[in-house]
């Protein structure tokens, strides 16, 4: 049974940080795809950002330069390192995970979800 639990969500200020957490169980993170998406109220979800098997990132437009996706093998966790926050920002964070080591678009390519996180930037 694969679960996928977020943490490190809150309420920041415009310009502050945030560091999210996504520890798994029942699933490893090394070689394969996991992301990190978002959901605003009344707006679709958005993928955040993705990292590969081999390490590789991809970031949406919005938020490069700003968000850094990592992986610690040993814990077995994903984060997302949040700088620079924006109003814009604000959003309930889901860490998902694929069982592929190349990342399939979209959010229905994602096999397992996390249950979210909140940030809220003002």
């Amino acid at each position: 049974h694969v679960q996928l639990v977020e943490s490190g969500g809150g309420s920041v200020q415009p310009g502050g940080s945030l560091r999210l957490s996504c520890a798994a169980s029942g699933y490893t993170f090394s070689w394969k795809c996991v992301a990190w998406f978002r959901q605003a109220p009344g707006k679709e979800r958005e993928a955040v950002a993705a990292i590969h098997s081999a390490g590789s990132t991809r970031y949406a437009d919005s938020v490069k330069g700003r968000f850094t996706v990592s992986k610690d093998y040993a814990k077995n966790t994903l984060y997302l390192q949040m700088n620079s926050l924006k109003p814009e920002d604000t959003a309930m964070y889901y860490c998902a995970a694929q069982d592929r080591s190349w990342c399939k678009a979209g959010p229905s390519s994602y096999d397992y979800w996390g249950q979210g996180t909140q940030v809220t930037v003002s």
